[in-house]
């Protein structure tokens, strides 16, 4: 598995991955991909530890670049299957993906 996955793979997924919004605080405008939940950024080591072993993890941030990256990494070392939306949200708002 490698670190990145593209809009059109994450939307074959259906509900089989743990979709997570990694945007700054300041970036988040409460506006999410269904069924994501936001985690800020510069906490996940608090939160980590609570994600699923048993499932693949999907994070966003606005583009897809050093904060996914950030996060991802930190993830990887806690041994939890995880990657990132290539482009971020603005790739999937792009695609004509929908937001709640």
């Amino acid at each position: 598995m490698g670190r990145i996955i593209t809009v059109s793979e994450l939307s074959k997924t259906g509900d089989e991955v743990v979709l997570l919004d990694v945007r700054r605080r300041e970036d988040f405008d409460g506006h999410v991909i269904p069924n994501a939940e936001w985690h800020d950024p510069e906490r996940v080591d608090e939160w980590a530890g609570g994600l699923p072993q048993d499932k693949d993890v999907v994070l966003y941030c606005a583009r897809g670049g050093s904060v996914s990256n950030k996060v991802l990494d930190s993830l990887l070392e806690k041994k939890i299957r995880a990657r990132y939306i290539e482009g971020g949200i603005e790739a999937w708002k792009k695609s004509g993906g929908k937001l709640t």
